[in-house]
């Protein structure tokens, strides 16, 4: 990506975890896993380690929140992962905000969320993404991270 070689800095990958995975390991594991979400980020931080990037965890409950790092993300990152939880199915806020800032994004779910209630196979978040990742359980997020990886070209 041009963007990171005119910096000539490390590439800048924004993960976000949507509401409720701060709970990661406690709210229904037989779903979402019994790992943390520290254990999550540490695994995603190891594996950036050995590929020369940065990656910058978030985790909000709030939906503004979210839009807000999105919002100023736009001059600092170069590919957003999400896993935007119960807002995939309703925000259009988050939708919008990725789609402003013109950035890649990828969006990432622990569960099969077509395998589910009716409801959660309908993502707002998709259209505005390179893609979606979902079902691998943790593994999920280390999938996007390759393909992050692949699309700034530093794989």
């Amino acid at each position: 990506m041009m963007r990171i070689r005119e910096r000539m800095l490390m590439a800048k990958i924004l993960i976000i975890h949507g509401p409720n995975l701060g709970l990661l390991g406690e709210r229904e594991p037989d779903i979402y896993g019994t790992f943390t979400l520290e254990e999550v980020n540490s695994e995603l931080k190891y594996i950036a380690s050995g590929n020369n990037v940065d990656i910058e965890f978030f985790q909000s409950d709030s939906e503004g929140d979210i839009v807000s790092k999105i919002g100023r993300a736009k001059d600092v990152i170069d590919i957003i992962i999400i896993n935007p939880a119960g807002y995939t199915h309703t925000s259009v806020a988050i939708r919008d905000a990725i789609e402003a800032s013109s950035l890649p994004a990828i969006e990432v779910h622990l569960s099969n969320i077509y395998a589910r209630e009716e409801f959660r196979s309908k993502s707002l978040i998709a259209p505005v993404c390179c893609g979606q990742i979902s079902g691998f359980g943790k593994d999920s997020y280390i999938l996007a991270l390759e393909a992050a990886l692949k699309i700034l070209n530093l794989s």
